[in-house]
């Protein structure tokens, strides 16, 4: 007899809890495999009758500690099985789940776990596991997910040996399910707290949109800590009931995908750049451009590219977090990649527009508003979007949660964006990034920044110039251009320079080109966890750079 869901006092709307979804599979599809866990080049299949299982058994601990009702318990981990079984498991006991960056380092993991008064912390791989850890401070219960190298207080094997709790219990939908922190672009990171009701009304409604369902594949590998992963890969899976595959680590992500074959697959402007570089590294655009001129063959070669990246299966590919540049998505349609940009924040759920289904006249659009979501342009050009899946306040910051809302509220984007007759939603830029120059001129540095990324040998790119007479472009190049010779690098670069200035207005004309020898990366706190750039660390950091006189329109530094 199917689960009669609707008798459960959980919904809202029609949106159902992740975890009667799971008590859904769990009854009619206890024996399909739901996760895929790469350990030692071996791929570990989990059920979902396995899923429920073990959930409920980390419930059972949990409730053991009699911690209050509501506690918050963080995760702080890589991506893995165990996650999606802690969240499942911190649902059951009825508490809040806060997500912790695998890149953090000791001061933000310290600032999260006092803000959000964390009881218990269960930590799984980072990427420096052993320093990471050891900032943990030792008044907090620890527990490591099975993975080798985790010195923590209580190991998984041990915390689970237990009786799972009976039951299969649900919670009201407007209580609180969880509390992300913003990946912190502009200052200390913020708690935004979402309600079991908008989070998954934003998941639920994420499988209309994108045609996801139970015969789909998905690579998890973004972070779960970041709001678009959460969403739209782990809440989404209870609802589709499709199957999620996990990557091992770095070195093995090539052998993952191929292994995975995702139907769905997203990634971020910095990846999506880097897979591109690495198919122009075996072959360059010359001969690529020859062969995709060539009928039947160009097929053959596009197809061949797709299947070395893992993602010939992929029925929908799809980019977010931050605007990927035009002339990047025309060279992936090219070989048959179609890529759906989308919009979305931590505030809103990570949902609000998508370029579902591809439009080729629409690139560099975001797309359109998403079914249930009303963007407005502000008089000040500002994106502002009203939907339930905007979240509740930000964690203790009643302020700040007053700040970002509208008297009839609309959650303030602090994009800066246009929409067109047909509907589609266009960013010209970030409203806090909005510098102005010594002449008392405000410059937008995302469109140009965007026109640099069209140079294949650019990896990155910050446009910046608060108070000088002109703004400054700082780039760093590609691990490929490296390689090449310094005078070939400055041609095109100064081409790419010429023409860019040429279409700017008087007071965007940059002066300069500063060209830096060190990647910005989440390691040296340029890059937040969703490589983003940290354009005001940045600017502290480089201001000499930046203040800096020089005569040549080309400038290289030591930094």
């Amino acid at each position: 007899m199917p689960l009669d869901m609707t008798a459960n006092a959980n919904t809202k709307e029609g949106i159902k809890s992740p975890l009667s979804m799971l008590y859904h599979w769990e009854q009619s599809r206890g024996n399909d495999i739901f996760l895929t866990q790469p350990i030692n080049g071996e791929y570990i299949d989990y059920t979902w009758t396995q899923v429920g299982d073990l959930a409920r058994r980390v419930a059972r601990r949990l409730k053991d500690l009699a911690l209050p009702q509501g506690s918050r318990i963080g995760i702080f981990s890589k991506n893995c099985a165990e996650w999606f079984i802690t969240d499942l498991g911190i649902m059951m006991a009825g508490h809040v789940s806060v997500p912790i960056f695998s890149t953090a380092g000791p001061d933000t993991v310290q600032y999260v776990l006092q803000h959000a008064d964390v009881k218990l912390l269960f930590v799984g791989k980072l990427d420096n596991t052993e320093e990471q850890v050891a900032s943990i401070p030792d008044a907090y219960h620890t527990v490591a997910f099975p993975y080798p190298g985790i010195n923590t207080k209580q190991q998984w094997d041990s915390f689970i040996a237990c009786d799972p709790i009976e039951g299969s219990p649900v919670h009201d939908m407007d209580s609180t399910m969880t509390i992300i922190y913003t990946s912190g672009s502009t200052g200390q990171p913020k708690g935004v707290v979402h309600s079991y009701f908008s989070i998954c009304w934003a998941a639920q409604k994420s499988l209309d949109q994108l045609g996801v369902d139970q015969n789909d594949s998905i690579l998890s590998y973004l972070p779960l800590a970041h709001i678009t992963e959460r969403v739209l890969v782990e809440l989404a899976s209870f609802y589709s009931g499709g199957k999620i595959h996990f990557v091992e680590a770095l070195t093995t992500f090539q052998r993952d995908v191929v292994h995975c074959q995702p139907t769905l697959f997203i990634s971020v402007p910095r990846l999506w750049t880097k897979f591109q570089m690495g198919v122009l590294a075996k072959m360059p655009q010359k001969k690529l451009d020859t062969l995709l001129k060539i009928p039947i063959l160009n097929k053959i070669v596009a197809k061949k590219i797709r299947n070395g990246l893992g993602i010939d299966n992929a029925r929908l590919w799809a980019s977010g977090s931050a605007p990927l540049a035009p002339a990047v998505i025309e060279w992936f349609a090219k070989i048959g990649v179609k890529i759906s940009e989308g919009w979305g924040m931590t505030e809103n759920s990570a949902y609000g527009t998508g370029s579902v289904p591809f439009r080729h006249d629409k690139i560099g659009c975001i797309g359109k508003p998403y079914d249930g979501v009303d963007i407005r342009i502000s008089e000040e050009g500002e994106i502002q979007v009203k939907a339930p899946c905007n979240m509740l306040e930000y964690y203790l910051e009643p302020d700040k949660t007053q700040e970002v809302f509208t008297e009839d509220g609309y959650l303030k984007t602090g994009d800066k964006g246009v929409i067109d007759a047909d509907g589609y939603v266009k960013i010209t830029g970030r409203l806090k990034d909005i510098f102005k120059t010594a002449k008392g001129k405000y410059v937008a540095p995302a469109p140009i920044e965007s026109k640099f990324m069209e140079n294949p040998i650019v990896e990155q790119v910050c446009v910046t110039g608060n108070n000088l007479p002109q703004p400054v472009a700082l780039l760093v190049l590609s691990e490929e251009a490296q390689k090449k010779d310094k005078q070939g690098i400055e041609a095109s670069l100064k081409k790419t320079f010429d023409a860019i200035n040429a279409k700017l207005e008087s007071h965007q004309v940059m002066d300069r080109v500063v060209i830096m020898k060190n990647e910005w990366s989440i390691e040296n706190d340029l890059l937040t966890p969703t490589l983003k750039v940290k354009r005001h660390v940045l600017e502290s950091r480089f201001n000499d750079v930046i203040q800096g006189n020089y005569n040549e329109p080309l400038v290289w530094v030591d930094a």
